[in-house]
């Protein structure tokens, strides 16, 4: 049943925007509330107690909950310790890698981490690499991932030792470029940073320019295996991200590549293992990222499900002292009632809104990004937002191909999300009478949600 508030909107006004959700929207797969974003008062909302999944509009409450309770100075560290005696440069003992759940480690990182064994004076190794990553429990697969997105970035395990291929920190996973050879031949391709254990089955063939481009790059479930399929007409490329079976694991495997790059060498062939690092071993080096404070925009441009997780992981561990999902979403609810924002009828499942479990309401969406405005974080929040139709993608983000008539430069700035049959966005907006505004809008059951959302919130702008 609809549910509306008059508060400084006329009648001719409040009709219009019935007719947006109505004809637009659709009444049977909306949410929609529209606040003053200076006084915050509701001026219409359609359904807006309906809970429904949010997608990455999770992460907005996810997102808050860290830049607010782990703080935006707030780094991940990655220790580096020795267990052994160091005799003529070879280790005696083993090399443990402790991990907190850096999603910014890159290659550079893992070849310094080489560098700084070699300085110490270690050019052999007779022991193991030891993964310590005790620091999160639980299962390393987000909730709700299905066979499907295992395999690819968006779904991928989140482990306190990781890596990412580039500075997206896509943690968890590696890039496969494939490029087409000549008629009849297989695809060639490229790895970056590197295949850090996993192996790639090429199946692939090299077709007509004129033919359809059906390859496919995947890894498959639950395995080291990486298959190419399919073809790729000659002069085209393709690039795929594709998630790690085991992100300590495979991390690992890359860094030993990178001793063997840097002069140190492992006596034994099988080398990688996980444990808990001694009390006993000894700290050679300490790694801290860069600041949550920037960090925070590419988390929310480019909706980096990884990170949202590791934000949440990290918030239950250092609140209640255990980093999995359950704690981590009790620091969030914890914040939320701090800020006296009534989520109890909601669902949470997991940090970045990937799990169809999760269940928010437009109206508690709304009024968090209210009264974020009132918290001294607010403007790193803010920035961090995607622009709608700003082409730069560090900019614009997820929204960089939507929203581009001139008219609507520079005037919305909101946080996307989709999952299967779900398309939401919520955040500021100017309306045509230069009046700010805050929304949230939720659609669900449409196979292809993008148009509808997108053209009921232009009609919006043009009523307001």
């Amino acid at each position: 049943m609809e549910e509306i508030q008059e508060k400084n909107l006329n009648n001719d006004t409040i009709t219009k925007l019935g007719q947006v959700v109505e004809t637009i929207l659709g009444k049977d797969k909306a949410t929609f509330t529209l606040r003053d974003k200076t006084s915050g008062e509701i001026l219409y909302t359609y359904r807006g107690e309906h809970l429904m999944r949010p997608a990455s509009n999770m992460k907005i409450l996810t997102g808050a909950a860290a830049i607010s309770e782990l703080g935006l100075e707030y780094r991940f560290k990655t220790e580096v310790f020795i267990d052994g005696n160091v005799e003529d440069h070879t280790l005696n003992g083993d090399i443990y890698v402790k991990g907190y759940g850096d999603p910014t480690i890159v290659e550079a990182t893992l070849r310094h981490f080489a560098e700084v064994l070699r300085e110490y004076g270690i050019h052999h190794v007779n022991g193991k690499l030891i993964g310590d990553d005790t620091y999160f429990s639980g299962k390393t697969l987000p909730p709700g991932v299905d066979d499907e997105g295992e395999t690819h970035y968006y779904g991928a395990r989140i482990s306190p030792i990781t890596m990412s291929p580039n500075d997206d920190f896509d943690a968890s996973t590696i890039i496969v470029e494939a490029t087409a050879g000549n008629i009849g031949e297989k695809p060639m391709f490229n790895v970056i940073p590197h295949l850090s254990g996993l192996h790639i089955s090429n199946e692939g063939k090299t077709v007509d320019k004129n033919a359809e481009n059906t390859l496919e790059i995947r890894r498959i479930n639950n395995t080291n295996q990486i298959v190419i399929t399919g073809e790729l007409p000659e002069g085209e490329t393709a690039k795929v991200w594709v998630s790690h079976q085991n992100p300590t694991k495979n991390t690992l495997l890359f860094f030993k590549e990178l001793c063997k790059d840097a002069g140190i060498c492992f006596e034994q062939e099988n080398v990688i293992a996980s444990g808990t690092t001694p009390k006993h071993a000894k700290l050679i080096h300490t790694h801290e990222s860069c600041p949550i404070a920037e960090m925070f925009s590419i988390f929310m441009k480019l909706s980096n499900n990884s990170i949202a997780d590791i934000f949440l992981k990290t918030m239950g561990k250092q609140k209640h002292g255990i980093g999995d999902y359950e704690h981590g979403l009790k620091v969030v609810r914890a914040y939320l009632e701090k800020l006296q924002i009534d989520f109890t009828t909601c669902q949470f499942a997991d940090g970045s809104g990937l799990s169809h479990q999760n269940r928010l309401h437009s109206n508690g969406i709304s009024e968090l990004l209210y009264k974020l405005q009132k918290e001294p974080y607010f403007q790193n929040f803010y920035e961090s937002l995607p622009v709608g139709g700003n082409i730069n993608r560090l900019v614009g983000g997820t929204l960089k191909d939507r929203f581009l008539e001139p008219e609507l430069q520079q005037r919305i700035f909101a946080k996307t999300g989709y999952i299967h049959e779900v398309n939401t966005l919520s955040g500021y907006v100017t309306g045509k009478s230069g009046r700010d505004y805050i929304f949230s809008i939720m659609l669900e059951g449409r196979e292809e949600g993008i148009p509808f959302l997108d053209e009921g919130l232009k009609v919006i702008i043009e009523i307001v």
